[in-house]
């Protein structure tokens, strides 16, 4: 179970709200990268005991994280989602991508926070609040792991729309990722409109109708 240990260590510097933040989908070859903010303010508690089945959402089930999605808007002061569509991507490049996904879930929040939280090796850049970026925070850090739970529920949900339109590649099953399943498709059928272009696999195939 995580706690709520680095949460409260910055609580006790004097900070009122902490957002944290984490992205799904920085290396799939299709669909958008979505990143979301999860906020706490000073003194929260495990007020339902769901919110200790939080964790990374890569060790979740698919069914497990649905459910705790909802725990977690009901639970948290505040849920932020920014997307970035893979033309966005292709223009930008995936890291400035979901750089710009994080400031946009920012951005939806109807409260700044005075302290942001962030999965990964980097800050957010030209970010003027107080920021810290912890290395695998989504397992190690109780807030960044729901904002993990977040981004990845919302993003699922947009890959299952997007098979509806093109259900020749198979994104309900993998998501846009590069598995054996969609490289076959994708070769066999040549990119979509969602496709990233910019990424090998997708370029080094004729675009077909």
């Amino acid at each position: 179970m995580l706690d709520l240990d680095q949460e409260n260590r910055i609580f006790n510097q004097g900070y009122k709200l902490i957002a944290s933040l984490d992205e799904a989908g920085r290396g799939p070859l299709a669909g958008p990268v979505v990143a979301a903010c999860v906020v706490l303010p000073a003194g929260f508690e495990f007020g339902s005991e769901k919110l200790k089945l939080i964790a990374d959402s890569k060790i979740l089930n698919a069914t497990r994280r649905e459910e705790l999605f909802s725990v977690i808007e009901e639970n948290f002061s505040g849920v932020g989602v920014g997307i970035c569509d893979n033309k966005t991507i292709d223009k930008i490049n995936i890291f400035q991508a979901s750089f710009l996904a994080m400031k946009k879930a920012l951005g939806a929040l109807k409260e700044k926070p005075d302290f942001i939280l962030l999965d990964g090796g980097f800050k957010i850049p030209n970010y003027t609040g107080q920021q810290k970026n912890i290395i695998k925070g989504d397992s190690l850090i109780f807030s960044i792991a729901a904002a993990s739970i977040i981004a990845k529920v919302t993003r699922d949900r947009l890959m299952r729309k997007f098979h509806e339109q093109y259900p020749q590649y198979g994104f309900d099953q993998h998501k846009g990722y590069g598995t054996k399943l969609h490289l076959y498709n994708l070769k066999k059928y040549g990119p979509c409109p969602i496709h990233r272009f910019s990424f090998g696999p997708v370029k080094n195939n004729k675009i077909t109708k």
